[in-house]
């Protein structure tokens, strides 16, 4: 399944280039831009799967990194602050990954 399954590839370009400058991404702002936040659950959790890389069911810190590439090819790299701020933004019990729930 392929990202553009789910969200509007015009939405995700939007959002990946409203954040393309270092230290801009804001994870809220982005969520909102691709369109996840109008989406059913069932659809947040096949982005959640395209976005697990190694299909362990949670998403870690490392693929965290390369999120925006993971919804364009031309993403850039989150740097380590921006990984940071989104890990504990979404991992809820601390164990230094995110979960699908």
């Amino acid at each position: 399944m392929a990202m553009t399954d789910v969200l509007s590839a015009e939405d995700i370009k939007k959002a990946v280039g409203a954040f393309s400058a270092a230290e801009s991404f804001n994870y809220k702002k982005f969520f909102e831009m691709v369109g996840l936040k109008k989406k059913s659950p069932e659809d947040v959790k096949k982005v959640f799967h395209i976005l697990d890389k190694d299909k362990s069911g949670f998403i870690e810190e490392e693929e965290l990194k390369f999120v925006l590439k993971g919804f364009t090819p031309e993403g850039r790299d989150l740097s380590d602050k921006e990984t940071k701020a989104l890990l504990a933004a979404g991992d809820k019990d601390g164990d230094g990954k995110i979960g699908v729930d």
